[in-house]
């Protein structure tokens, strides 16, 4: 693999991730200062998909956020399997 795709990769990795934990955490605090104000469960399980999933449960389970919903904590594995296969896979082409 080019090295410019691997550093691409890299950038969307680390932008993903810095994202899907800053949106768990205000979420957090708007559940309780703003519920008006909350991010909508599609948009925080899209972030996952996007590839957020890991760092999105881990800061879940740290904060204590939305860890009694199914939707989440049965969604997001998943979604870290099939990361972590894609990932495989390039790393085994490349």
């Amino acid at each position: 693999m080019p090295p410019e795709i691997k550093a691409l990769l890299v950038m969307y990795g680390v932008a993903i991730a810095m994202t899907s934990i800053l949106v768990t955490i205000y979420d957090k605090i708007a559940a309780k200062r703003n519920p008006k104000g909350r991010v909508r469960e599609r948009n925080l399980l899209c972030l996952g998909a996007l590839g957020g999933a890991f760092p999105m449960i881990v800061t879940m389970i740290l904060i204590q956020h939305k860890t009694n919903k199914p939707k989440f904590m049965l969604g997001l594995p998943p979604m870290i399997m099939m990361h972590t296969a894609f990932l495989i896979y390039l790393y085994l082409q490349f």
